[in-house]
């Protein structure tokens, strides 16, 4: 294929991501990429190779320079990120299957005004499935945002109104212990198996309104145990740690929808805290309910790991562990 160069004049602040100091800067990771020579001159970067690979630089630089406009901080762990996922021709193909443009439109903002957008394709199909389904179930592992993403939605839903309520559960009653046993009252017995939840509610709604929610009930915060005999209307509902869940447990939980409501099940099937791994509802769940209509099932894996670089390392390093002990056995 002929080689092909371009010049390309970066803004001052996309400079100083691609070709500041740090010895971590997009000019560097550019650089380590296969049948391409960039170097610097002046504010421009001049990029050499087939025009397939500028191209992947350009979407590269377009993305930073979108992020910078929607006036993110981006460190260079984060930089890096997006490279390895913008620059990778696999990615292409799923943004064009999905309809995802270089960057993904604003969910909702923080208490402080930080715009909350998903960072990764499989992120973005994701949100879109909660969009569009009745009941959405996401599987992966810590720090891919499956958490945190479907309570940005309940709060997004409930500022629209499409909703008239959140409610938030999971299962608090891991290794077999009763709340009934537990000191305090149930906010008290509860208020450390649902911490994340408060923090990220938190950072979208303020402390203030989060308190105030909670009192009218706006907001529930609400055990797994305690959802039996229950309906929720209008209501957005938030399943966390479902992998600690039974079939009973869950069965029961998806019926407690009523009408106008959606619900989200977030879970990592390789953490399950259940006496036995095995009756967790996570790894029966798509056998059941992968035909029926308005349910939506999204995996979630190490690329989508959105927290320090040394997360997707450290999961994956487990992985392969794991395999190599099940191959044995």
């Amino acid at each position: 294929m002929s080689e092909h160069e371009e010049r390309l004049e970066l803004t001052e602040e996309l400079s100083r991501l691609v070709l500041g100091t740090s010895e971590q800067n997009g000019l560097a990771l550019i650089q380590g990429l296969p049948q391409i020579n960039a170097r610097a001159r002046g504010n421009c970067l001049v990029l050499e190779g087939s025009p397939e690979k500028i191209r992947l630089v350009k979407r590269f630089l377009d993305v930073l320079q979108n992020r910078i406009l929607q006036a993110e901080v981006l460190d260079p762990f984060e930089v890096k990120r997006i490279f390895e996922q913008f620059t990778n021709p696999e990615y292409e193909s799923l943004r064009r299957a999905n309809g995802h443009a270089n960057s993904f439109a604003e969910i909702v903002q923080t208490y402080s005004g930080r715009s909350i957008r998903a960072k990764t394709h499989v992120q973005q199909t994701y949100v879109d499935a909660i969009e569009r389904n009745i009941v959405t179930i996401a599987r992966g592992p810590a720090g891919t945002g499956k958490t945190y993403l479907a309570t940005a939605m309940a709060i997004k839903a409930l500022k629209e109104k499409r909703v008239s309520r959140v409610i938030l559960s999971r299962p608090v009653v891991e290794a077999g212990e009763s709340l009934g046993y537990l000191p305090g009252d149930v906010k008290e017995k509860v208020d450390p198996h649902f911490k994340p939840l408060y923090d990220s509610i938190q950072e979208f709604i303020g402390t203030g309104k989060f308190e105030q929610f909670l009192r009218q009930g706006i907001i529930e915060i609400t055990p797994l145990a305690y959802m039996r005999g229950r309906t929720f209307n209008e209501s957005f509902v938030v399943l966390d740690e479902a992998q600690n869940t039974t079939l009973g447990q869950m069965r029961m939980t998806l019926t407690r929808l009523g009408y106008g409501s959606k619900i989200v099940v977030t879970g990592d099937h390789t953490q399950i805290d259940l006496p036995d791994a095995k009756s967790s509802s996570l790894l029966y769940l798509k056998d059941i309910l992968d035909t029926v209509k308005s349910v939506s099932f999204i995996d979630l894996s190490d690329k989508d790991v959105i927290r320090h670089e040394i997360v997707a390392r450290i999961i994956n390093a487990f992985d392969l562990y794991l395999d190599r002990k099940n191959k044995k056995t």
